[in-house]
């Protein structure tokens, strides 16, 4: 997006990408569908990027779901939206929209180059390094836009490994962090690693829905409808990634957390406690919970893991669990396996138009910038939105530099 925007501006532009081809985690992003932004309005979409939403405002202002839209429309790719409001192309496919959108780019004069690995600046300092199957080059610009990812997906290219080449330029850096990610549970029997024997080999991979969960803090009212995923070690999914800061954030505090789901959101506490108490003969608890409440498979094995002989029989122990079930979470999953990363470039050391404030025309776009959001569209949305702040601003530093030409580069 900052080599289209900057062409756009008439200046001669080279990508550069470390992989064969450009463009693998987006690739990876359109896996079982794009979802390119969400259909929500402006507040609301703003307000998922939590504690960054006030430094993102300007960005998603320029160029926010309807924006993106737009702009898919303009590479010949139709969207819809979602019974969730999510938006995707019609073809659910990322690799038509890649195709379209680097001829666009090829049209316009950008000049891409494939396996080059940036390895900071030449030893004069101004030249841009790369490390190459043909050994190392050096490509001098009046203006670089780096986009550089997080460290997740680190396979396909965003390693962090730029994090100690800026470091030592004085940017200031937060830590990266796994963000959307899975999280290990607390050992639920002595000598486990997460899940006891029993419940992983029956359970693991198995979809645990409907539920509604909330953090520890929250109140019921306060809870999240949807679904997630029980793995060997401890959850993960759509419905644990949309809590995954506050976890995280739990976790770094009293050293883990405790994620509360109810098994039953369609149901009140009081039609629970009720049936709960109902005599229920010489049926099993399993059989009468089944009968009773729709509660079997892997939402009935996650009541056995967690609540000791006692609590199960107990009715009002056992109505308060299938409301509250307190899932102790001891750490998020490594970084690596994340669908994105928190950390990164701190934005206050960006100035108004992304231009780091330690390296002047260098810019900084997309996941190495410290911001976060949940899946559902905001991912890609403000990566595209600060790609088009940095080419704006890079664009901006030329013109004032006096560079601002037909033939400059960056």
């Amino acid at each position: 997006m900052a080599a289209e925007t900057l062409a756009g501006q008439g200046l001669a532009v080279d990508l550069f990408d470390a992989m064969p081809s450009v463009g693998r985690k987006f690739l990876l992003a359109g896996r079982g569908g794009l979802n390119l932004t969400h259909s929500e309005g402006p507040q609301r979409f703003l307000a998922r990027y939590g504690a960054r939403s006030g430094e993102l405002r300007e960005a998603l202002a320029g160029f926010g779901g309807e924006a993106v839209r737009q702009w898919a429309a303009g590479l010949g790719i139709e969207t819809f939206v979602g019974t969730s409001g999510r938006v995707f192309p019609t073809d659910m496919k990322a690799a038509p929209l890649l195709r379209a959108w680097l001829h666009r780019l090829r049209a316009a004069g950008v000049r891409v180059h494939t396996r080059h690995r940036w390895t900071g600046w030449d030893g004069a300092g101004g030249a841009l390094a790369f490390d190459t199957p043909a050994g190392p080059v050096v490509h001098r610009a009046d203006a670089t836009v780096l986009a550089l990812g997080g460290a997740s997906w680190p396979r396909l290219g965003s390693d962090g490994a730029w994090v100690p080449l800026l470091r030592e330029r004085g940017v200031a850096l937060a830590p990266l962090q796994p963000a959307n990610c899975g999280f290990d549970v607390v050992p639920t029997r002595p000598g486990a690693s997460g899940w006891s024997d029993w419940l992983r080999q029956r359970f693991a991979g198995h979809p645990v829905k409907p539920v509604a969960a909330r953090l520890s803090v929250q109140a019921p009212a306060d809870s999240q409808q949807g679904e997630f995923v029980l793995t060997d070690s401890g959850i993960e999914g759509s419905l644990v990634y949309a809590f995954s800061a506050a976890l995280r954030e739990e976790i770094a505090a009293r050293g883990q957390a405790r994620w509360i789901i109810d098994l039953l959101p369609q149901h009140s506490a009081q039609q629970v406690l009720a049936e709960t108490q109902r005599p229920r003969g010489p049926r099993s608890l399993s059989t009468h919970l089944k009968s009773r409440l729709g509660i079997a498979g892997v939402k009935s094995a996650l009541l056995h893991e967690l609540l000791t002989a006692e609590q199960l029989a107990d009715p009002a122990t056992l109505a308060t669990a299938l409301k509250a079930l307190p899932l102790p979470l001891a750490r998020a999953r490594p970084v690596a396996e994340a669908i994105s990363t928190a950390g990164g470039v701190c934005l206050e050391a960006l100035d108004a138009h992304g231009m780091l404030r330690e390296v002047p025309g260098v810019f900084c776009a997309g996941e190495m910038l410290d911001w976060e959001a949940p899946t559902g569209g905001y991912l890609l949305t403000a990566c595209l939105a600060t790609g088009r702040i940095a080419g704006l601003g890079a664009a901006r530093w030329l013109q004032h530099a006096g560079a601002g030409r037909q033939g400059e580069s960056a």
